[in-house]
């Protein structure tokens, strides 16, 4: 079997514990797939900087860095690949916050279900090929235009005027929001629409470095300067010479690497790790953060001057829940991008399943909708999707917020839809089947899930 077999996946699996990586490596192998080991975060660093992945499955707790601070930098590193986090710490809270940090799925161990983790590896796989492809990224383009942000609500149309005005503008602009908000688009449309547009689009994600590794990614090095470093190496700062540098999470930027990017700044110059040499840079800065940075500037971890220079032009960019009425287009959106990818007929949403989408409360944001559409678009087959098919999505939410009313709300919406098909068919299956626009089967299953049986 070659590499260029369609069902031969290069995995990488992440756990401290040696006896579950040569289970998992086991199971894997025996199915054909090829697996590289790494024993903690800073391995899987390496090893995704060396190959692409298919897909990445990741232990939470592991010596030196958590799994879900790892599973930033994966996504920063290698955002098309698929992050499986597999677990034995298989919290509802964990597991929450896996998906909003762009996890694909979240597995219990210790694997009590070897074939369901298989199909689970397999669909993250798909999501991963999908990514890839270039008509997923014509698709986006060709809807989103040159700004490359969709929606017509109030706030996002007074965010693009914002990003209109400010863009050809040679200022230091700050973005906040949420994380999954949509910061990084944001930056990229700033650039697209500046006097630097053909110049290079750098950025740096602050939080997802080894604070002892900023320095060199910002400044860049000399070959020499520290252990591991066999050539010198040009920072984002000098990567970004004459076009904009985007410094993501810039809260998380330690000290002492504030104080040499105030200077940077300032005199427009730089020096890298281990060198004396003097070089100047001709860069647009744009720095997101979902802090509250004056309140780090009053608590000691953020300089007070350097959050002057970055605070220009600021633009906030709205959370998904106060833009609800871009939710449908938003979902229909990536449906059609992700289908395009596919070369698949686009499914519609049904009125339930975009009352659903709307009615959520969406703590991941546009990231966590596009996930969710991704998903969509491999496991759900047929015309239509429903609000039964995306519910199970939902569960990983603890059963006591507003969701557990949410889909209490959705089922009985869908059970009077059901009964009342059946009624105006006289409880001919086929008949209401087809008026419900499924197939027979489909609505037997959901007469059997809910109970719903002919009266009398």
């Amino acid at each position: 079997m070659s590499m260029s077999d369609p069902d031969r996946f290069r995995l990488l699996v992440v756990d401290d514990d040696a006896a579950i990586r040569r289970q998992l490596r086991g199971l894997l192998e025996d199915e054909g797939h090829v697996v590289t080991e790494a024993a903690d975060a800073a391995q899987a660093y390496d090893a995704v900087e060396r190959q692409r992945f298919d897909a990445v499955l990741l232990d939470l707790r592991m010596p030196g860095e958590h799994g879900l601070d790892a599973l930033v930098r994966l996504r920063d590193v290698a955002p098309d690949t698929a992050v499986i986090v597999v677990s034995g710490e298989g919290t509802v809270a964990n597991a929450v916050r896996a998906g909003q940090r762009g996890a694909y799925d979240f597995v219990e161990k210790p694997i009590r279900d070897p074939e369901a983790l298989l199909g689970t590896i397999g669909e993250a796989v798909r999501v991963t090929r999908l990514r890839r492809r270039p008509a997923a990224a014509a698709a986006h383009a060709a809807e989103t235009g040159a700004l490359g942000i969709v929606g017509e609500s109030p706030a996002v149309e007074r965010m693009r005027e914002q990003i209109r005005r400010i863009a050809p503008s040679s200022g230091r602009v700050l973005i906040t929001g949420e994380n999954g908000a949509g910061k990084e688009l944001v930056a990229l449309a700033l650039h697209s629409l500046s006097k630097r547009a053909s110049g290079p689009f750098v950025k740096l994600n602050c939080a997802a470095i080894p604070r002892d590794l900023l320095e060199s990614e910002l400044f860049g090095h000399e070959r020499g300067a520290f252990t591991g470093a066999v050539q010198a190496k040009k920072g984002r700062l000098e990567l970004a010479d004459g076009g904009t540098l985007f410094l993501d999470e810039i809260g998380d930027l330690a000290l002492e690497a504030q104080a040499k990017l105030l200077r940077a700044i300032e005199t427009g110059e730089l020096e890298r790790v281990g060198g004396t040499r003097t070089s100047r840079v001709d860069v647009r800065l744009v720095a997101a953060t979902n802090r509250d940075l004056s309140e780090a500037v009053r608590s000691g971890d953020f300089r007070e001057d350097l959050y002057f220079r970055l605070n220009v032009l600021p633009v906030a960019v709205p959370p998904l829940r106060e833009r609800r009425t871009d939710i449908a287009r938003l979902a229909a959106h990536f449906l059609a991008q992700f289908a395009a990818a596919e070369a698949k007929p686009c499914p519609r949403l049904t009125d339930d399943a975009r009352q659903l989408l709307e009615d959520y409360h969406w703590p991941g944001n546009v990231r966590e909708l596009r996930n969710l559409m991704e998903r969509a678009i491999v496991l759900v087959d047929g015309a239509t999707i429903e609000a039964v098919d995306l519910l199970p999505w939902f569960e990983s939410q603890p059963d006591d917020s507003e969701d557990a009313g949410l889909k209490g709300k959705v089922a009985r919406s869908e059970i009077d839809g059901i009964r009342r098909a059946l009624e105006s068919a006289d409880w001919n299956v086929t008949q209401a089947a087809a008026g419900l626009g499924i197939d027979r089967t489909n609505l037997h299953r959901k007469m059997r899930k809910y109970g719903i049986t002919r009266r009398g």
